[in-house]
């Protein structure tokens, strides 16, 4: 088995159960598994693969997006969608996402594995719901598998189309027999529960407003016969979403999503924006996960989601960066010092929101949300994913006093390196993994094709 070390390094941000934080520390690796954690001098002098740090990085676990749509970079800020809502929005992008092809779900998802991993994400959830012209998600798993993310493969699902007083075009939605069957074989075919995985399934019935209560019921009921398979959707993300829960189910959010079995250990909701008091609390007495996604809420003009309060109450919470036709940016370092930036607007009070504490929503919440206890943070025995940023950048420049809050207070764009399952997938800020350059040209020229019809 292989040992990598990584010594020197100036500041350690470990995560673990003390949340140290080390000086001149250095990290052991046997294969793809943290094996030693301490300062240089305390662990081995020389391994398989050896990266000096000189004493200029700080290092942290990998940062967790627990929501995304990969596809949507191709149709990032597109002008009749600039200035929408939610439902507006979708009904204008609809028609466009209807001519997806295979190959363009394939080139988008790595475009968008490659801006979250150059911004310090080693682990990613991402939501596909749409499957026109023959699309299907092995598209999307084998593009992840080639740029080496970590990742939580999630077989969306539309059902209810505008016929049936849905939102989506019935163009774009399936017969729930056949959610269900492939929702089965996906999870058969892929699916890995065993420790230190880099593939997962969830299913994720898109939202409230596209499918029915019995793909609800059915699909949380299928992934319950399976070890480690988790549920998802989206929840009370705006007001709109709100007024149709109550003109449809009669129920708010919440109160729908309990209905349907969808409350649980093994569940996580997107946005939660509108949410209620009570249903916090039921979320928080369940272990019912949150995915927020501040920055697409703002974009979106949808609020601002109360994470203190869903914290205080016990709520599993982790940041994701949502579809990058409603953020439109990929970048998590970015998205986590929105939250913090948000949690205290929202309640005019500087003191809701740590920097440290955001950084841990960030790693070691987005981890829980992901029903994952190998990820998230640094220590003996926990998957090698982990992240290196050199704190001489100049956007760093008279904050070394508090390096780990600068993290948050100031500007990552990008990390330095990033090891995932202990392979350095970036190096001095270039992907290991895939040629950039040619891999943007391709996008951009399906990117055109789609827009132009």
């Amino acid at each position: 088995m292989a040992t990598l070390l990584i010594q020197n390094i100036h500041t350690l941000v470990t995560m673990d159960r003390e949340r140290r934080e080390l000086r001149q520390a250095a990290i052991l690796v046997r294969d793809n598994v943290i094996e030693q954690v301490g300062t240089t001098a305390e662990l081995p002098q020389t391994a398989d693969d050896v990266l000096d740090l000189q004493g200029r990085h700080v290092v942290l676990p990998g940062l967790v997006n627990t929501h995304h749509h990969f596809f949507q970079t191709l149709t990032r800020v597109v002008p009749a969608a600039q200035d929408c809502s939610l439902f507006t929005w979708l009904q204008t992008l609809y028609p466009i996402w209807a001519r997806l092809t295979a190959e363009d779900i394939y080139i988008s998802a790595q475009i968008a594995a490659a801006e979250l991993m150059l911004s310090g994400c080693t682990t990613a959830s991402d939501h596909l719901y749409i499957y026109p012209n023959n699309c299907t998600l092995d598209d999307e798993i084998q593009a992840i598998q080639a740029i080496g993310l970590r990742f939580h493969a999630s077989r969306g699902s539309m059902s209810v189309g505008e016929s049936l007083g849905g939102l989506p075009p019935d163009s774009v939605v399936e017969r729930e027999a056949d959610i269900l069957k492939d929702s089965q074989r996906l999870i058969e075919q892929y699916h890995d529960n065993a420790r230190h995985a880099m593939l997962r399934m969830t299913l994720a019935p898109c939202s409230p407003f596209s499918v029915s209560p019995d793909l609800m019921r059915e699909s949380a009921k299928l992934a319950r016969t399976y070890p480690g398979v988790r549920l998802h959707t989206h929840l009370a993300e705006n007001q709109s979403d709100v007024t149709y829960s109550l003109e449809n189910f009669g129920m708010i959010p919440g109160d729908y999503a309990e209905s349907v079995g969808w409350l649980g250990e093994d569940v996580w909701h997107a946005h939660c924006v509108q949410l209620s008091d009570d249903s916090i609390q039921k979320f928080g007495r369940t272990g019912t996960g949150v995915a927020h996604c501040p920055c697409s809420n703002m974009r979106l003009a949808s609020g601002i989601a109360p994470i203190r309060k869903m914290l205080n109450h016990r709520v599993p919470v982790g940041i994701g960066v949502d579809g990058s036709a409603s953020n439109d940016t990929n970048n998590l370092f970015q998205e986590a010092r929105t939250a913090f930036l948000l949690a205290r607007v929202r309640d005019c009070d500087p003191t809701v929101m740590s920097a440290r504490e955001i950084l841990e929503v960030a790693t070691l919440g987005g981890a829980r949300v992901l029903g994952r206890d190998d990820i998230g943070a640094i220590a003996p025995g926990m998957s090698a994913d982990f992240i290196a940023i050199n704190v001489d950048r100049h956007t760093f420049a008279g904050a070394h006093h508090d390096i780990v809050a600068a993290l948050i207070f100031c500007s990552v764009d990008a990390v330095d390196y990033s090891f995932i399952n202990g392979r350095k997938v970036v190096d001095q800020g270039q992907l290991t993994t895939i040629e950039l350059p040619k891999l943007v040209e391709t996008h951009n020229q399906r990117a055109r094709r789609l827009l132009a019809g």
